[in-house]
């Protein structure tokens, strides 16, 4: 199941709708509903890749309230914050898991990197590695 990220939507003064979040920083916004959270998953996306860059817990989202409006990350980024948060449970580093894959950094970083495409089976891999499991579920939408 897709994490559930709350979100807080505000008309603003000059027409749009403006984007926060509850649990973490940062904000957007957009000329209707549908444009201001599209925005918003790009701009969780950026805060948690600021995260990673600098070795950083990501702190897990808040329970959506009843009627509160939220977000998802694509299955990929899911995948890969996922990947990150198991990472840090278990202590191991990016060159560590490169080592225990027989990859090089790069390939690890690139992994990690929720704006590069990656391989669905190489994150599967890493998540083997680290003795875990990546599940799939297919929802009805919304």
């Amino acid at each position: 199941m897709s994490t559930k990220y709350p979100v807080h939507l505000e008309k603003d003064d000059n027409g749009t709708i403006l984007v926060t979040f509850p649990d973490y920083p940062g904000a957007t916004y957009g000329h209707d509903k549908e444009e201001a959270l599209d925005r918003a998953c790009d701009c969780l996306e950026t805060y948690f890749i600021g995260c990673m860059e600098e070795r950083k817990d990501i702190p897990s989202p808040s329970q959506v309230g009843k009627k509160q409006s939220y977000i998802t990350l694509s299955a990929l980024s899911e995948a890969k914050v996922s990947l990150y948060k198991q990472m840090r449970k278990a202590g191991v580093r990016n060159t560590e898991l490169a080592r225990r894959l027989g990859w090089h950094l790069p390939q690890v970083d690139r992994l990690l990197d929720l704006r590069h495409q990656s391989r669905l089976d190489q994150i599967e891999q890493a998540f083997k590695i680290l003795g875990k499991r990546l599940v799939i579920k297919v929802q009805d939408a919304a």
